[in-house]
């Protein structure tokens, strides 16, 4: 059996004793002795008892923000789309953890309070490059505000949804949500993009393919009939 790290030893004691005594029953000091660790080696891996809880956000920031970089004007939808679902995949890989996060941040308001901001963070960055793939000027602020919105309740949708275990299959879900939200949105860049330059946009959805072929036509700035 793999030796547990540092970290794993005292994530797992933080939980144990979560739910045993409570969050706000458990101390730093309880957290470090059960796992076996000293107080100074608790705070070189984590900040505070909040941190042994919350996921490592602005390692995922990191990579959505990576993932938007990658893209160009043609292919901004689908690196929206791929950025998002790196968000659900930190929580996916976690599995039980994340659910037992989720139980617990649900009853412990500072907690809830810590994943709100993380979440607008998320949206932040959504927003600030959705704005400048709109264009960047004075008339694409709001409509930027509204699709990166969009974009995060989709994801909280699917998120809750697997979380609360109503769904085995959340990346399906995830998918037909986030073309819910392309939907709406897929024409909302085209006054930007080059004329006469061609596209080719890949989704993975489990929609129906005539049922996204005028949003796209819109996308790709087409209104010929589909052969």
């Amino acid at each position: 059996m793999a030796t547990l790290s540092v970290l794993e030893r005292l994530t797992a004691a933080a939980f144990e004793l979560f739910d045993e005594r409570g969050y706000e029953q458990s101390t730093v000091d309880d957290i470090a002795e059960r796992a076996g660790v000293g107080r100074t080696t608790f705070f070189r891996t984590f900040s505070s008892k909040e941190d042994v809880i919350l996921p490592d956000h602005h390692v995922v920031l990191g990579a959505v923000k990576a993932r938007l970089a990658t893209s160009t004007q043609e292919t901004a939808l689908v690196a929206v789309s791929e950025a998002a679902r790196l968000v659900l995949q930190q929580y996916l890989n976690e599995g039980d953890l994340a659910r037992r996060r989720y139980k617990l941040t649900s009853n412990v308001s500072a907690l809830r309070d810590r994943e709100v901001t993380s979440m607008q963070q998320y949206q932040r960055v959504f927003r600030e490059f959705i704005h400048g793939w709109m264009g960047g000027d004075s008339t694409s602020g709001l409509r930027a505000e509204l699709m990166a919105t969009c974009v995060i309740t989709a994801h909280n949708y699917v998120l809750r949804r697997w979380l609360r275990g109503l769904t085995e299959q959340p990346e399906a879900e995830f998918n037909t949500a986030m073309a819910d939200v392309i939907e709406l949105f897929a024409d909302a860049g085209a006054n930007s993009s080059a004329e006469g330059e061609a596209s080719v946009v890949i989704l993975r959805t489990t929609r129906q393919l005539d049922a996204l072929i005028p949003s796209l036509r819109k996308f790709l700035g087409s209104s010929e009939p589909a052969s």
